[in-house]
């Protein structure tokens, strides 16, 4: 998510963006079923640290800032790395990843090792399919050597973010990546998402791998005219609205200033953007059904689940609004049995201003997602 996102994912998420639409209704050999009986609990309270190891000049978070966040109540840190970065003969951003997950631990927290495809990733894929998929099996035969010697209890390996595919594809080659980390590490366990967005819509069309130890993670940012208002990174009608409420329906009155605003601007993508997505009313209750659905389908399959994206951008958007929003998807996702880790912790959709600084924390989004006051 964040600056990556593209202006393609706005028309595969079409239908998630009214809250309340449409119904969520393997290949590999099963491994580590001496492991199945466990079943341990599914990471929770956790926040995305994107920009870091995923990029060659990434920027590592404090110590003392992650003391700070483990003593307000966050337990999970998921960790995008970057295929591109990796490869067996690159001893030294391997050795770089191994450290920072270690330094995690240290301060207590579980770690979700995210394989986070890069734009060149992408076109890779789309150029020729076999190739892209090859870099990322590359990419996990080598780093799932590192997570072999590390904690199953502490360590959980995402086989790739929002995977930029059909789904029969992703299908063939997640239970090809699966088996590749499955190999050496037989007691983890494995965290894949529904593609292309990995959208809580999509799951109910994606069947669980054959496997006795994984999570399904699904990512929630509905309704993106909300959480992605005034967004920078292209042309989308998003980028152009502003001011909009959580909760609210299509006759509260700063829906319809806005709405007014945009119509007298000639903005008719924007308006019916926003309209589209508040045919069904902005609340917590409607978020609260898609969840309950998110569970049926865990308890039909049997397979625990997660949420290891959902956020709000904070450029525009009132502070009570945006707390509100997220206050509604953690309470919706722990009334539900679903894990959870924000995106994300210092950019654009962030709660601290920087990852190197204790100062900066945004009380009112951490009581949002801890409950309380948001102190520590």
């Amino acid at each position: 998510m964040g600056r990556g996102l593209r202006s393609s994912m706005l028309i595969s998420r079409r239908s998630a963006l009214k809250l309340a639409g449409g119904s969520i209704l393997a290949a590999i050999p099963a491994a580590g079923a001496a492991k199945a009986a466990e079943k341990r609990a599914v990471p929770t309270r956790g926040v995305n640290l994107p920009g870091w190891l995923d990029r060659k000049d990434g920027i590592a978070p404090g110590e003392e800032a992650l003391e700070r966040l483990h003593r307000l109540g966050f337990e999970t840190i998921r960790l995008p790395v970057n295929a591109d970065l990796i490869s067996a003969g690159d001893t030294a951003e391997l050795r770089r990843i191994d450290e920072g997950m270690k330094m995690l631990m240290r301060r207590g927290f579980a770690v979700l090792v995210d394989m986070h495809p890069s734009e060149n990733l992408h076109t890779a894929f789309r150029r020729d399919f076999e190739t892209g998929s090859k870099r990322v099996a590359d990419a996990w035969a080598a780093l799932s050597k590192l997570v072999a010697d590390l904690p199953d209890s502490s360590v959980y390996p995402e086989l790739l973010n929002e995977p930029p595919m059909r789904s029969d594809a992703w299908l063939a080659l997640r239970d090809r990546l699966a088996e590749i980390v499955r190999s050496r590490c037989p007691g983890h366990t494995l965290i894949w998402g529904p593609s292309p967005s990995q959208g809580i819509w999509e799951i109910g069309e994606t069947p669980p791998l054959a496997d006795d130890n994984q999570i399904a993670a699904i990512h929630f940012y509905a309704p993106m005219a909300f959480t992605h208002q005034c967004e920078t990174w292209d042309a989308s009608p998003l980028a152009r609205i502003s001011n909009l409420p959580f909760p609210a329906t299509i006759a509260t009155p700063r829906i319809q200033e806005t709405i007014d605003k945009l119509r007298a601007a000639g903005d008719e993508k924007a308006v019916s953007l926003i309209k589209e997505q508040l045919s069904t009313p902005w609340t917590a209750a409607a978020i609260a059904t898609e969840f309950a659905r998110l569970k049926r389908w865990s308890e039909t399959h049997d397979c625990p689940v997660m949420l290891n994206e959902f956020g709000v951008l904070n450029f525009c958007v009132d502070a009570a609004s945006r707390a509100s929003w997220v206050r509604a998807v953690r309470q919706a996702a722990e009334a539900n049995q679903v894990g959870w880790t924000y995106w994300e912790l210092d950019q654009g959709f962030g709660f601290i201003e920087s990852r190197r600084s204790t100062e900066g924390f945004d009380s009112s989004m951490i009581a949002a997602l801890l409950g309380g006051h948001g102190g520590g």
